[in-house]
């Protein structure tokens, strides 16, 4: 005789549900305090383009011994009087040695006669480092700013990707208010970033860039994971209602979610102390703005994005009723 298959039973969530939809005062409130955070940034600390961006010159030195960046900043300025910035760092490739940058906008430019004048200042000031000029290059703002206009339309068409491509997979719970809130929440992110970049005075540049492209691909992942949860529990939870769906599906995610972001964020703390204690500033301004963005991805998957759009949806209840 043959034996009946008995069909398992759908599997159902066991664990503490956490209240994720009844958060929106919090969320406003985090809100609210980045963007104060961002104009108190602007105030107090300006906002510093990179020279790939405002145009400039960057010339580049060999040289060996200890350097007071201070002592060269200030040689520097006797010479152009416009700000300065000076970095030191390690050489690349066998030979190693050691390198100072030293870069500066100018609106008259910086001929051949200037860096000749600059490198005689140097090696005069510093005759016990070896002053040895490796490179000199002019930036033209046009070329930076039509990087960056680029980098904003790559952004621009992610987003719309993104809204379609939720909008289309999660037609069935709402997909479009979807979209546009894990968009909304992907902004947040971004908006951490560079708060952060500008709290702690780096410049805007094309590390930033390289964060927000990084950001984009980890946040919206996270935001698309926990959609799945809510559509899976939509159908084994079919008299649920949205937020005790949305409540459900982020609580399944939350135990994820924190160990995949304490082992990627833990992986650029470490990253950010290194490249600290080796003296590779320039590195900083890509670790620490995306440390601070995987944060706010992490925070913003679990609750802007699912939490936002609740908010949404039962707005829009309450107008059709």
């Amino acid at each position: 005789m043959s034996k009946k298959k008995t069909q398992a039973a759908a599997p159902v969530y066991t664990g503490k549900v956490y209240d994720f939809c009844s958060k929106k005062k919090m969320i406003l409130g985090i809100v609210i305090a980045v963007v104060l955070a961002l104009i108190a940034g602007i105030i107090i600390r300006g906002v510093n383009l990179a020279i790939e961006f405002k145009g400039g010159t960057i010339i580049t030195y060999d040289y060996s011994g200890d350097l007071d960046t201070k002592a060269v900043e200030q040689t520097v300025k006797g010479i152009i009087d416009v700000p300065v910035t000076v970095r030191t760092g390690e050489k690349l490739g066998e030979s190693g040695g050691k390198q100072v940058t030293i870069s500066f906008s100018t609106e008259e430019g910086f001929n051949a006669d200037m860096q000749t004048e600059l490198s005689n200042a140097l090696e005069a000031q510093f005759p016990d480092n070896n002053f040895v000029k490796t490179d000199a290059n002019d930036v033209s703002p046009s070329s930076g700013r039509e990087f960056f206009l680029k980098c904003i339309i790559a952004v621009l068409f992610t987003a719309i990707v993104i809204i379609i491509y939720i909008a289309l997979r999660f037609k069935k719970i709402g997909g479009w208010s979807a979209g546009i809130c894990s968009i909304f929440a992907l902004l947040h992110d971004l908006l951490v970033a560079v708060t952060a970049t500008i709290l702690f005075g780096f410049d805007i540049n094309s590390n930033l860039v390289a964060v927000i492209l990084t950001i984009l691909g980890y946040s919206i992942n996270n935001t698309i994971v926990i959609y799945d949860r809510i559509r899976e529990n939509r159908s084994l939870m079919p008299k649920a209602s949205l937020n005790e769906l949305i409540n459900t599906g982020c609580s399944q995610s939350l135990t994820r979610s924190i160990r995949t972001s304490i082992t990627t964020i833990g992986t650029m703390l470490v990253v950010t102390i290194v490249v600290f204690v080796s003296g590779y500033d320039s590195l900083l301004s890509f670790s620490v703005p995306l440390m601070f963005g995987l944060i706010s991805g992490t925070y913003s998957s679990l609750f802007v994005a699912p939490v936002t759009w609740s908010w949404w949806k039962s707005r829009a209840d309450r107008k059709k009723a």
